[in-house]
């Protein structure tokens, strides 16, 4: 029971915020002072929230944007309206604006902040993964890479905007680093409050066991992760009566396809989902080497089966790479999706029964993007976007959390 000085209640300030008051008092003094000005009823500084926007839709901000899977995921809700993107990627800034309207500013981030003319738009919410590579343990002996710092430019223009929550997405990693220590400090500065976590992509529906870090902040108060939706039946078999289905598979997102014809785009030609599902042209070797690796097998099947047939650099690693040149299971979620997907060195990236690679259209169904999602550039553009992208699904149920708190 709070106790009551001079007739009014003492509230007791919880401890996030206190270590905040204490760490930031000049920011605090200069955010009480800002929330001042906005008393209602009660002594209570009003904060943006649903109430104040009936059902109008909450305007969102994507930073990093890539093709726009992020973005795409918070639509789908019906919720949230883009209003301003950016992306230093041409190709991708074009597939952004061929499916969300023509906000979507290609160029370096760094660049619009230090053009002094320009003004971002009012924005609720701003969602965005600087360029993980940084992070990334494919790259973990850059320690200086540039990359890193490109959460810089994130949090500047959040403390522009000053929306009511953002979101960023970034490697496991991330979390773990020194700069998401940066990336708190500058948030709670601002008055944010943080949460953060790993998510796996397949708890959420989508058919890909893809582990992003998901850094949630909100003016009001703590958010929530998402809830997961799916599991691994493996693990639990009584998933049904708690409530959660199984994992999606690689069969039941791509196995109404036909093979694949050709080996160019058909974007303009053909309708979707065909105009994407392509195929390449193997060597007699490269044919002789996937017919080698079972479903759910890798380079050592390859190796074991016909060591005349694997590289030498595979032979010497005695070790790791379990993926390389592996095939995917046709009844679980398929591996992470990355920008090379059509080349089976790079990945688990071999059909469940055909003897070939993924194709286009593949890859971006086990990313969750639907057929009607236009992609434009060459081959190559558009597996960096499908490659690069948050998996739309995965973005659709943190928008949920968003509109929950919100």
């Amino acid at each position: 029971m709070a106790k009551k000085l001079g007739g009014r209640e003492q509230v007791k300030v919880p401890p996030d915020i206190s270590r905040i008051l204490r760490r930031y008092p000049d920011e605090a003094h200069a955010l009480l002072r800002h929330s001042f000005g906005k008393l209602t009823q009660g002594g209570f500084a009003v904060a943006e929230s649903i109430s104040s926007y009936g059902k109008r839709k909450f305007r969102v901000i994507d930073l990093f944007a890539g093709a726009g899977g992020f973005t795409l995921g918070m639509c789908q809700t019906e919720r949230f309206q883009p209003v301003f993107a950016n992306d230093f990627n041409a190709y991708a800034a074009k597939t952004y604006n061929a499916n969300f309207g023509d906000h979507c500013l290609h160029g370096d981030i760094n660049d619009i902040l230090a053009n002094g003319s320009f003004k971002f738009p009012e924005a609720e919410i701003v969602i965005g993964g600087p360029p993980c590579q940084g992070f990334s343990p494919l790259n973990k002996q850059r320690e200086g890479d540039p990359r890193k710092q490109l959460w810089m430019a994130f949090m500047e223009v959040v403390r522009r905007i000053n929306p009511v929550a953002f979101v960023m997405e970034n490697v496991p990693e991330l979390l773990s680093s020194a700069e998401f220590e940066s990336i708190r400090e500058h948030a709670e500065a601002m008055g944010y409050f943080v949460t953060s976590g790993v998510l796996n992509a397949a708890d959420y529906g989508v058919p890909q066991r893809r582990k992003r870090a998901i850094v949630l902040a909100s003016r009001l108060g703590l958010l929530s992760l998402p809830t997961p939706t799916h599991c691994n039946p493996q693990k639990n078999p009584t998933l049904f009566q708690n409530g959660m289905l199984p994992w999606e598979t690689v069969k039941r997102a791509i196995y109404d396809l036909p093979v694949p014809e050709g080996i160019e785009l058909r974007a303009g030609d053909i309708l979707p989902p065909l105009d994407l599902h392509f195929g390449r042209t193997p060597t007699k070797q490269s044919l002789a080497r996937y017919r080698c690796v079972p479903e759910g097998g890798n380079r050592f099947d390859l190796q074991k089966r016909r060591p005349d047939l694997t590289p030498e650099c595979w032979i010497r690693k005695k070790s790791g790479g379990t993926d390389l040149f592996g095939r995917l299971w046709e009844n679980r979620p398929a591996f992470t999706i990355r920008t090379e997907f059509f080349k089976p060195e790079k990945g688990r990236y071999l059909h469940p029964i055909q003897h070939r690679p993924i194709t286009h259209r593949e890859a971006a169904r086990l990313q969750s993007f639907p057929d009607s999602f236009k992609f434009t550039g060459t081959k190559i553009e558009i597996a960096k976007q499908i490659g690069n992208a948050v998996p739309p699904l995965l973005g659709k149920r943190i928008a949920e959390v968003l509109i929950d708190h919100l």
